[in-house]
């Protein structure tokens, strides 16, 4: 005689946290929410009130979006966001008129160390994606603060930088966006490096559909994306970015295995060590499953070890205001 034994399934309550309830923080929180990847979201902000308001105010359009949920602000209690399965850190100071890099990189990395250690005191297993800028320094101040595995500590850069990317591509050339696949590398900002070899539209070379003079035209305009913004707002972008962590955030919690370029710490893949910089990687329950290293050219790996450098640099400032 056969017995059926019905296996009853704890189910495992999913919270996300993000850190920084800014326009970018609380954008992030409005898209996992209604995407629903986790039960809760948590917003923690440093100044009384500002995450509760923002938590309330979103939680007001779950009737309208038709999602479940929750939404918790928090004024800096970090036991709220106990049990965190994913942790987005966008707290810092966005860089004022006549603050040095390093000013910001010191201020930023104060917050960021601290917001690491509270994060992680209540969720050690935590997965954590850096959006503070400037990032890739900040990425590194994390995973110092962190002592995990740095496949657990990862920056959002280049989901953004690709968005940007594709975005113009697809005005260009009059398409869908939804066709435009990918890929670059390096450091976030001037230092980046776009990949036209693997750029293409319904699977077709991008070189194929547009002119070299037009596509170096797009490469420049989404190496200064961010600065574009900053001019026509006077303030820096929230959409796009807090939109590109959330994706990150889902093909984790979802554990979609996507390839995305992200801000990892490397080990000999490139050639290059001990840096953290744009690559593409897979993405999935895990974290960082796996770093793919592409077959680049002479001229793509010099432009590669020339935004190596330049991360460097930024990353040897706050090695050294750690010494002191």
């Amino acid at each position: 005689m056969l017995y059926f034994c019905n296996v009853i399934k704890f189910h495992h309550t999913m919270k996300i946290t993000v850190v920084g309830a800014g326009n970018v923080g609380a954008t992030c929180a409005d898209v996992i929410a209604q995407k629903e990847l986790a039960n809760e979201v948590v917003l923690v902000d440093i100044k009384e009130n500002f995450a509760e308001g923002k938590a309330l105010d979103i939680w007001q359009t779950a009737p309208v979006n038709m999602y479940d949920t929750r939404m918790t602000g928090s004024t800096n209690d970090y036991s709220k966001t106990a049990g965190s399965e994913v942790v987005v850190i966008t707290s810092g100071l966005p860089r004022k008129p006549g603050m040095s890099r390093d000013d910001l990189i010191s201020t930023n990395a104060g917050i960021v160390k601290s917001v690491t250690e509270n994060v992680l005191k209540y969720s050690p297993d935590a997965i954590i994606i850096v959006v503070s800028n400037p990032l890739d320094v900040m990425t590194y101040c994390a995973y110092l603060a962190a002592k995990i595995d740095p496949s657990r500590v990862f920056g959002m850069a280049g989901v953004l930088d690709t968005a940007r990317y594709r975005a113009f591509l697809a005005e260009a050339l009059n398409c869908s966006p939804k066709d435009i696949q990918a890929v670059l590398m390096g450091g976030h900002g001037d230092s980046m490096v776009p990949l036209p070899r693997y750029t293409t539209v319904g699977g077709i070379p991008v070189t194929e559909l547009i002119s070299e003079e037009k596509l170096n035209a797009i490469i420049d305009r989404t190496k200064k994306g961010g600065g574009e913004i900053v001019n026509l707002l006077g303030t820096s972008a929230w959409y796009a970015p807090g939109a590109s962590a959330a994706q990150m955030v889902e093909a984790i919690v979802r554990d979609q295995k996507r390839i995305f370029p992200v801000c990892a710490w490397l080990n000999g893949e490139y050639g290059l060590k001990n840096i953290y910089m744009g690559v593409p990687v897979k993405l999935g329950k895990k974290g960082i499953e796996e770093i793919i290293e592409l077959k680049l050219n002479d001229a793509e790996m010099a432009l590669v070890k020339e935004s190596a450098v330049a991360v460097k640099e930024v990353m040897d400032v706050l090695d050294r205001m750690m010494a002191n």
